[in-house]
């Protein structure tokens, strides 16, 4: 059995938002088809981003609650890779 993950609790939630931002991201594509105006295609762009940001934030939040707050507790080499891991996706997000 595989292992649970931090979001197990609010997997509905995160596909609820993803299926939002899928959909945003389609019809950005029709605005491109549709030759909409710039400005409103980058509106859209932005709304869509801010959706998978909050849908990586909360990803994070889970993830340094569960995963590294348990491993943190265990100690040793298991904690510093969580730590490692926590860290590398938090410089990804902030560059993105």
């Amino acid at each position: 059995m595989d292992a649970m993950h931090g979001y197990e609790g609010r997997k509905d939630e995160l596909l609820k938002r993803l299926r939002r931002a899928e959909g945003q991201v389609r019809g950005i594509a029709r605005m491109i088809e549709e030759d909409q105006y710039c400005i409103d295609v980058l509106t859209q762009v932005s709304a869509a981003t801010k959706a998978l940001e909050t849908v990586a934030l909360s990803l994070l939040d889970d993830h340094l609650s569960h995963c590294v707050a348990e491993a943190a507790a265990q100690g040793g080499p298991v904690a510093e890779e969580k730590l490692r891991e926590a860290n590398q996706a938090i410089a990804r997000l902030v560059r993105s």
